[in-house]
């Protein structure tokens, strides 16, 4: 049976502002002009662990036993109640008595209604303690296994180097010389993916210093092929810039390859030169280019493909990128060069995917 009785519309009002402050399911509170706890919602009272029978009418600071009296929740509250436009969110740590601190996530806001004397507050919180603590543990986690990555790599550089170092020796004790120039040349190789290990071993988040490790990876081709500097000097140019370590591994196995085949053909009879590893960025694009000053490609005499061609074609290949050789007048240059192209200025870059055989390779790069 509905009861007969004549209520006002202010009540009405108040009574449903109240239903619908107490039926949400986010902890939110009601607040006064003088931050009077007006209403609680059933949300605030199950995560807080209160009752809503004690909490009408008690000062929002005196709340579990003075708990709330926060710096950052006044400064909160005393932004809103000035009303000059919607505070930011606070980042508030809770204590309370013999319980772990509780972090929440606070948000303020003045009601306007049409009864402007009565001022009231409406508070939103929201627990954000587990999932802070499971970031926590993720990040623990990501960190832990950084450092074991990063040792493993460390152990991989050791021992690649243990295996390169085998491999001169018997590349040096070996009568037959085609053996000991295929020993040699995996000596190189083997070296070049050591460096990078080296490199990774050291870098905290996977990404490579193109320059420091071209430079690395070159010092080390100089003191294991180089026997005079002052003979041929191998040098590093280019700007400053980052890649992915899978992107360096191949761009350093390339590097080797070319380097390798300057130092074989491009300087005869005791020839000077300089060898020059050059890398530079431009937007998304980037080229590599190796080049000496040596006694460039033959005109007449009928090239060699090897080992060393299929592998900076494959490599160009799994980069996008497309292989041209040039006369360097001294010389010959072989440039690796990935292009992406933007169709409109501003707009989201698109990559230009190589057609089907668009990565030549010339067969002058010999191994």
């Amino acid at each position: 049976m509905m009861s007969s009785e004549k209520h006002s519309p202010e009540d009405i009002a108040l009574s449903l502002t109240l239903a619908i402050v107490r039926s949400s399911p986010a902890p939110l509170l009601l607040l006064d002009g003088q931050l009077n706890i007006i209403a609680a919602s059933t949300s605030f009272c199950s995560v807080f662990s209160v009752d809503a029978a004690q909490l009408t009418g008690q000062p929002l600071y005196a709340l579990d036993g003075g708990t709330w009296d926060n710096p950052e929740l006044r400064s909160l509250l005393a932004a809103t109640l000035s009303g000059e436009g919607q505070p930011a969110d606070r980042d508030i740590d809770l204590q309370q008595p013999q319980r772990p601190v509780r972090h929440l996530i606070v948000q303020a806001s003045r009601l306007t209604y049409l009864d402007l004397e009565q001022t009231r507050i409406l508070v939103a919180i929201s627990d954000v303690t587990h999932a802070r603590t499971d970031a926590t543990l993720k990040e623990e986690s990501a960190r832990a296994n950084q450092v074991l990555l990063q040792e493993v790599r460390h152990r991989v550089a050791n021992s690649l180097q243990i295996i390169a170092s085998v491999l001169l020796h018997n590349a040096r004790t070996t009568a037959s010389e085609e053996t000991r120039g295929h020993l040699e040349n995996a000596h190189h190789r083997v070296m070049s993916v050591a460096a990078l290990e080296r490199l990774l071993s050291t870098s905290e988040d996977g990404d490579i210093n193109v320059h420091a490790y071209f430079t690395r990876l070159c010092e080390s081709i100089s003191a294991s092929m180089i026997g005079d500097v002052d003979q041929i000097a191998l040098i590093v140019e280019g700007g400053e810039g980052v890649v992915e370590a899978r992107v360096s591994v191949s761009l350093g196995l390339i590097v080797t390859e070319l380097v390798i085949n300057a130092l074989k053909y491009a300087f005869p009879d005791g020839r000077r030169g300089v060898i020059t590893v050059d890398y530079n960025f431009h937007g998304p694009n980037w080229v590599l280019c190796v080049r000496d000053d040596g006694v460039g490609m033959p005109l007449t005499a009928p090239v060699r493909s090897g080992l060393g061609t299929s592998i900076v074609a494959a490599l160009a290949g799994q980069l996008h990128a497309s292989v041209e050789i040039t006369a360097a007048h001294p010389g010959t240059q072989v440039s690796i060069t990935h292009s992406r192209i933007a169709l409109v200025e501003g707009a989201p870059q698109a990559v230009r995917e190589p057609a089907a055989g668009a990565h030549p390779a010339s067969s002058a790069i010999k191994s």
